[in-house]
């Protein structure tokens, strides 16, 4: 069984659960953490190390994970390693996250500049996609200073790259190929 299969199939099991359980935000709050802390060398080594034992990696991710943790994410730790699909954390927390969003009509959309953005204009393009999309976003920002100039707009599977970066590989590529010329 491959990856995305294993993931979707754990995710939704745990997404029913929680909506059953009237608890979604707070398993959706436990699933960005064990998303976070996945990303860690030390994580990924614990979670596809075959010589560790199951039960001492359960163990380990719930001390990590501490007592703030809900019972059913801890019982849901617990199947995970059992079962041997450890190493599905990330994609299952990604998987979940994306779930929760989808669910509660939350688009997910990642703005991509050189230098920090100022709040006013982040909130028009934060309106500006709401408007497109007919949906509520979640914005997250990232500074890239590799772009130069310019802004990366990421919206669900939509992208638009308006970054100088781009636009100076665009003319490297028609210089090389000898194509500026028409455009003169």
């Amino acid at each position: 069984m491959n990856e995305s299969r294993i993931s979707v199939r754990y995710s939704k099991a745990l997404f029913q659960s929680a909506l059953d359980r009237n608890i979604l935000d707070t398993i959706n709050r436990d699933m960005v953490v064990i998303g976070e802390i996945c990303t860690l060398p030390e994580i990924k080594e614990l979670l596809t190390n075959p010589v560790i034992r199951p039960a001492k990696k359960a163990e380990t991710l719930k001390d990590i994970l501490g007592k703030d943790i809900n019972p059913l994410t801890l019982s849901f730790v617990d199947l995970v390693v059992k079962n041997g699909r450890e190493r599905f954390f990330p994609s299952i927390a990604r998987v979940f996250t994306h779930r929760t969003r989808k669910f509660k009509g939350v688009t997910e959309s990642v703005l991509t500049t050189a230098v920090k953005v100022d709040p006013e204009l982040k909130k028009k393009v934060s309106d500006l996609i709401e408007k497109l999309f007919d949906t509520r976003v979640d914005l997250k920002e990232n500074i890239d200073e590799s772009i130069i100039g310019g802004f990366i707009l990421k919206v669900e599977d939509n992208y638009v790259d308006a970054s100088i970066r781009n636009k100076l590989k665009k003319i490297k590529l028609e210089l090389v190929t000898g194509t500026f010329e028409k455009h003169i």
